[in-house]
């Protein structure tokens, strides 16, 4: 569905000064440099993959969602979706595609939302049947009927994102770039938006690209991340393996039958104790959940347990560190 090779997109920026001959004679001077905000990535991803694509403002995230609905030419590199070069077969290509950027809107301003979901039929040549049967589809899922008269500027964020989610997929895309989707929304918002995405991920096979900063987004949705720091993929990989490897340690919660003095296991440490609750931590490549489960059982009675993963985003944290640490972002990415 995508294939993307040494991708580059390099800005030339200008800074003023001034140098005290030159304000004395009225000259003006201009530094030139070179920003990389995309610097020779390259990754693949299959139909009806769900991937998430993360990293830090300035990152290069949207810059390279930009050069992939065809919005940027790249300095230099391979860019091919669904057989198309996006910016050189863009008419055709965006029949194709779906894109919802979190802090803009396709829809006509001062439209009610249902004229402007119209228009889009005609604009996109959606068959009659088609359009009406995928409307009434989208207006279930996202609950559009409480606005969907209304003027899209007297919409709320959530509701002008559900509107736009609507409208970015009338015309059966195969493919839906979304970038930022559930910023700036409430929790309500933001899980019904994740149950669309997941909707048409699995219900219609549409392959999804997923920038956001919500690691809750990653956690209910991907399977897959990217992750892309100062222009240079660091990762890629499956969610599991980016916990496995740079996720540290794991914790057991134990609700204990009855109460205790202490506890004490071979293998995890007691991070706190209250008598009948207990919560171990332990490394995940020195013993499994179900070993360290097997030898609580054997010395206490227990009531209930849970195993908790790290929070993604302390993993991603290390990630950023360890390069940090290192001076330099690797050429090749992580996996």
């Amino acid at each position: 569905m995508i294939r993307v090779e040494q991708l580059r997109k390099h800005f030339t920026v200008s800074r003023r000064r001034h140098g005290f001959l030159g304000a004395l004679a009225g000259i003006v001077y201009a530094d030139r440099r070179v920003i990389r905000a995309v610097d020779d990535i390259s990754f693949s991803v299959a139909p009806g993959e769900l991937v998430g694509y993360l990293g830090p403002n300035g990152a290069g995230k949207s810059t390279t969602i930009k050069m992939l609905t065809g919005l940027l030419v790249p300095s230099g590199g391979l860019v091919e979706v669904s057989g198309y070069v996006p910016w050189r077969q863009r008419e055709t290509y965006v029949a194709n595609i779906g894109a919802v950027f979190g802090q803009r809107t396709t829809l006509w301003w001062d439209l009610p939302v249902v004229d402007s979901l119209n228009l889009l039929r005609h604009v996109y040549g959606i068959p009659a049947e088609r359009f009406h049967a995928n409307l009434r589809e989208f207006r279930a899922l996202l609950e559009l009927d409480e606005f969907i008269e209304s003027p899209v500027r007297s919409l709320s964020l959530g509701q002008r994102m559900r509107a736009d989610l609507c409208a970015a997929m009338l015309h059966d895309p195969t493919l839906l770039f979304l970038d930022e989707p559930t910023i700036g929304l409430d929790v309500v918002a933001k899980e019904r938006i994740r149950q669309f995405i997941s909707h048409i991920n699995q219900a219609r096979g549409t392959t999804v690209l997923l920038t956001t900063h919500d690691l809750q987004d990653v956690e209910k949705l991907c399977e897959r991340v990217l992750i892309i720091d100062h222009g240079r993929l660091l990762f890629d990989g499956s969610l599991a393996l980016l916990l496995t490897r740079f996720g540290g340690k794991r914790e057991l919660v134990v609700d204990l039958a009855e109460p205790y003095a202490q506890i004490e296991i071979d293998g995890a440490d007691v991070i706190s104790f209250d008598g009948q609750r207990a919560t171990l931590q332990f490394e995940r490549d020195a013993i499994s959940a179900s070993e360290l489960i097997g030898r609580l059982s054997a010395r206490y009675r227990i009531r209930d347990l849970s195993v908790r993963e790290p929070e993604i985003e302390a993993t991603i944290r290390r990630i950023y560190q360890e390069r940090l640490l290192e001076g330099e972002t690797p050429a090749q990415p992580l996996v």
